[in-house]
């Protein structure tokens, strides 16, 4: 019977740690080879063998423009790959994206519906193998100068890698943005500056940003350091974006100055202004005794500064002559 006993107890254990095997998650380099598609996508190397990050096209209205894209299998098993042009966007945060396969078409085709790869639509790139297609972007007779961002999409089982393509159509360059919608959200450190930036140009923008404070009463704060925004704003786009302002004073009215340029001469600037009050019944009190003294301040202010220096009092009337004496009789 201890025997026994014991063989059931090992057993038990060899089944837990089984179970366990079984069960226990993928470690992420194990996750992270699942998800990786076993071929790439990018811009062949031109003549001098320089690595592209992306294509870069430029030509006048009415011209045919050519290049060739990479697709290197680093698997043991042979790959098909579909092929196609798409046009790139900014998400409503500012990242780039390119429109699916599946979207309507726009009203106005993009750049990403220049792009033709002939019969070459499907590929098939044996094992370890480097297959090099070439593809055209014919640019409309009629299209803008400008900037028409687009890519070109690789596919396969469910794979999609995207490279960018740069087109730059020859013509009046203009640079030209706004920025709208300033205001400030939240209190305290968990504050923050919140506008949207739209280009009203025709070429991609890299902005940069200042901000001004100023207050009501007390100093105004320090609010985020002039800097480089992590966005290409493609033209024609709209992004909300919104800055940290972990400084933000509990109580006060505070306007916010929003200042952005970018390459080419783009500049703006707009403006927000809120009341920022503590949460709860004392926060509104305090609110409001803040605002009663400014408007007092103000007022008397405006009374100085209209009446000057107060009127003297007028002068007392001159005092009535005295009666002549009677004349008295001889």
């Amino acid at each position: 019977m201890p025997v026994l006993h014991t063989l059931r107890r090992a057993g038990a254990g060899l089944l837990l740690a089984a179970a366990a095997l079984l069960v226990a998650p993928a470690s992420p380099a194990a996750a992270a080879a699942a998800d990786e598609p076993g071929w790439t996508a990018e811009p062949a190397a031109g003549t001098a063998a320089a690595v592209r990050p992306y294509f870069y096209l430029a030509g006048a209205p009415g011209t045919v423009l050519e290049d060739r894209l990479a697709l290197v299998n680093t698997t043991d098993r042979e790959r098909t790959v579909t092929l196609r042009g798409a046009d790139a966007y900014n998400t409503a945060d500012g990242a780039l994206a390119v429109r699916p396969a599946t979207a309507a078409a726009p009203a106005t085709p993009g750049a990403g519906s220049w792009i033709s790869f002939g019969t070459a639509t499907t590929v098939t790139v044996p094992p370890r193998t480097r297959a090099v297609v070439p593809f055209t972007l014919t640019v409309p007779p009629a299209s803008p100068p400008g900037d028409h961002p687009a890519a070109v999409v690789a596919t396969e089982a469910g794979h999609e890698v995207a490279v960018r393509v740069h087109l730059r159509v020859g013509g009046p360059a203009l640079a030209a943005l706004t920025v709208e919608d300033v205001a400030v959200r939240g209190r305290g450190r968990s504050a923050v500056i919140a506008y949207t930036l739209v280009n009203r140009g025709n070429v991609a923008l890299t902005p940069a940003l200042r901000i001004r404070a100023d207050s009501l009463v007390g100093d105004a704060p320090a609010p985020p350091r002039a800097r480089t925004l992590p966005v290409e704003l493609l033209p024609g786009q709209r992004v909300e974006l919104t800055e940290p302002w972990p400084g933000a004073p509990a109580l006060d009215r505070i306007r916010v100055t929003l200042s952005v340029t970018a390459p080419g001469g783009a500049r703006a600037e707009a403006g927000g202004s809120r009341w920022l009050v503590p949460g709860g019944l004392p926060g509104w009190t305090g609110a409001g005794l803040l605002a009663l003294g400014a408007t007092t301040a103000a007022a008397l202010y405006l009374v100085r500064g209209r009446g000057g220096a107060p009127a003297p009092p007028p002068p007392a009337p001159p005092p009535a002559p005295a009666a002549a004496p009677a004349p008295q009789a001889g």
